[in-house]
């Protein structure tokens, strides 16, 4: 067995199964796109006035699944929050700017990309608009549907509106859920089937399964109220996993949720059938390099 030969199967042997399985939609170090849903502040106009507290621990874990592959530069835009005409609150009680702030200190991502859409609508808008219009065959863009469909509304009316039509060819938009897809906190809100209309069937749409299911606590990201599947994380040696085992455990419900995380999963190993325990085994030993591990 020659030297080359042992160097490469060590290298094989120490890479997660995750790593190994076909990244999926022709994604190939692409850009990536997400928005989460959210609000920091009760909205008393909609009929659940709190924000969505599963996204609390599914941004953290969705970034994770990008910084281990190594893929940060290629997330170019993150908002969160994006519950449209909901208020903005106080930084120390919004609960998704802590999970992006966080996801910046332990894994580089760059913090221009990470838009709070209750404090800086227009911004967030012209972000994800811009990534759009700039997408081509060879640069296609990667959107993740984590939140309500209103805030991607706006941001394709804007391409459309600055004559870049065309670019929504090369747009890929992936969901797992019919309330972000059909769901309108205001009346004049617009779901993904007024997406799709505006932009001409131009975006590539794919829909995975619901990635939750609590009812099965080792399949998909949502264990109910068990967390001892996710336990690997509380107990792992590297202090930026324990931290996103405090953003899972900080659902206001007390649920352990992350299901917008899986959309990531899928497009990055390939898998639509995640689990507590394939998590643990992609995350491996850590996510972190040696300089950004904060221990």
């Amino acid at each position: 067995m020659t030297r080359i030969y042992m160097l490469a199967l060590l290298f094989a042997a120490a890479i997660p199964t995750a790593f190994s399985e076909a990244q999926s939609l022709g994604y190939n170090h692409n850009r990536i796109a997400m928005s989460f849903d959210g609000n920091s502040a009760p909205d008393n106009e909609y009929k659940w006035p709190t924000g969505d507290p599963d996204d609390w621990g599914a941004l953290p874990a969705s970034c994770a699944i990008i910084a281990k592959l190594g893929l940060q530069e290629q997330l170019v835009h993150c908002s969160y929050n994006n519950f449209i005409d909901a208020p903005a609150g106080p930084d120390a009680e919004n609960q998704l700017k802590i999970s992006a702030d966080g996801v910046v200190k332990y894994w580089g991502f760059n913090q221009g990309v990470f838009f709070d859409v209750t404090k800086e609508l227009q911004r967030a808008v012209d972000s994800l608009a811009a990534e759009m219009e700039k997408s081509t065959e060879s640069d296609p863009l990667f959107f993740i549907h984590a939140g309500l469909s209103e805030f991607v509304y706006l941001a394709v009316e804007q391409v459309v509106q600055n004559g870049k039509i065309e670019s929504l060819n090369h747009v890929h938009l992936v969901s797992h859920s019919g309330f972000n897809e059909n769901e309108r906190r205001r009346k004049h809100h617009r779901t993904w089937s007024d997406i799709q209309k505006l932009s001409g069937n131009r975006i590539q749409y794919t829909k995975i399964q619901d990635q939750n299911h609590k009812e099965a606590p080792n399949h998909l990201w949502h264990s109910g109220k068990d967390f001892s599947v996710w336990h690997w994380m509380r107990d792992h040696p590297k202090s930026d996993v324990r931290w996103m085992y405090a953003r899972l455990k900080a659902h206001s419900g007390n649920v352990a949720d992350i299901s917008d995380c899986g959309m990531l999963f899928f497009l990055l190993t390939g898998d639509a059938d995640g689990s507590p325990a394939k998590f643990r085994d992609f995350i491996g030993d850590g996510i972190a390099l040696p300089d950004h591990s904060k221990e």
